[in-house]
């Protein structure tokens, strides 16, 4: 992976782990994904403007095809993943979401499309997904119950994952979607499938402005800025190496649960820790 790339995914990481631990903070379901949709469709509006005026190629129904496809997925991933951070730790949730998703991508990335990622990097890729298993298995602050519901969640959340990164990478490069047209796109969709849950809970919508605003704003801006460079990351390097590369995001998530969250197991989070570098570094040279 060229060091463009890397960067733009490692940076990718870090916000991606920040707006997670907000998400973490907030128990309010579709209706919270709903806020934060719609505070990144708001943000992206001008954003997909400029884009269009600058873009050389006129607009064509594919893209619109193709952000319709990315807002039913990503809809469904916020709706999974919030249910997740409801009923298990971020340490269990987040480390199993994010290492399921790169497996299945380079399985599928392999298997199906043909990218031919080396053996460094496929090995590289691996290590992550087993720093992952590592980190994950290190049980949570819950009760039985609680845990086997965050891995089942966790690991629904990584498929979802696996089928809109790879979605999506078919829309930025087959198709040719501008990554700003195509995630404005997909970020007004996405507000709009859940319009109709929003409405129905007004009184909710209102005390979740209320009292976790800052949580929204945090979501709602971080969350495309985290995936708008994935997006820009794909143009320049195979999905079987981008999508493994940027679960760096677990070390941080890791690290925030010890230390903000108080969620134990910290030795077991290092040592995953440690394998997902490794194999982060192999990916980097590969």
């Amino acid at each position: 992976m060229n060091t463009t790339a890397l960067a733009m995914v490692l940076v990718a990481a870090v916000v991606h782990a920040v707006w997670n631990l907000a998400a973490k903070r907030v128990s309010g379901g579709p209706r919270f994904v709903w806020l934060y949709y719609t505070v990144s469709a708001a943000a992206m509006l001008p954003v997909i403007a400029v884009a269009l005026a600058v873009e050389p190629e006129r607009p064509q129904w594919t893209w619109l095809l193709a952000a319709a496809g990315t807002a039913v997925l990503h809809v469904a991933y916020g709706i999974v993943l919030q249910r997740g951070y409801e009923v298990g730790d971020l340490s269990i949730v987040y480390p199993l979401a994010r290492g399921t998703g790169p497996l299945v991508s380079v399985l599928v990335a392999v298997t199906i499309l043909g990218e031919r990622p080396g053996v460094l990097g496929l090995i590289g890729a691996f290590l992550v997904v087993a720093g992952v298993l590592v980190i994950s298995l290190g049980g949570g602050t819950g009760d039985a119950r609680a845990r086997r519901a965050g891995v089942c969640y966790g690991v629904a959340t990584g498929v979802v994952i696996a089928a809109y990164t790879l979605w999506d990478a078919h829309s930025v490069t087959s198709l040719g979607v501008p990554p700003l047209v195509y995630f404005g796109g997909g970020a007004i969709g996405q507000s709009i499938l859940l319009a109709p849950t929003a409405a129905r809970g007004r009184s909710e919508i209102k005390r979740l402005w209320r009292d976790h605003r800052r949580e929204v704003l945090i979501v709602g801006l971080a969350s495309p800025a985290s995936y708008l460079l994935v997006l820009y990351a794909l143009r320049i390097a195979p999905v079987s190496l981008v999508a493994p590369a940027r679960e760096l995001s677990i070390v941080f998530g890791g690290v925030a649960a010890w230390l903000v969250l108080r969620e134990r197991n910290a030795a077991r989070r290092l040592a995953g820790s440690l394998v997902v570098l490794a194999g982060i570094a192999a990916i980097a040279v590969a």
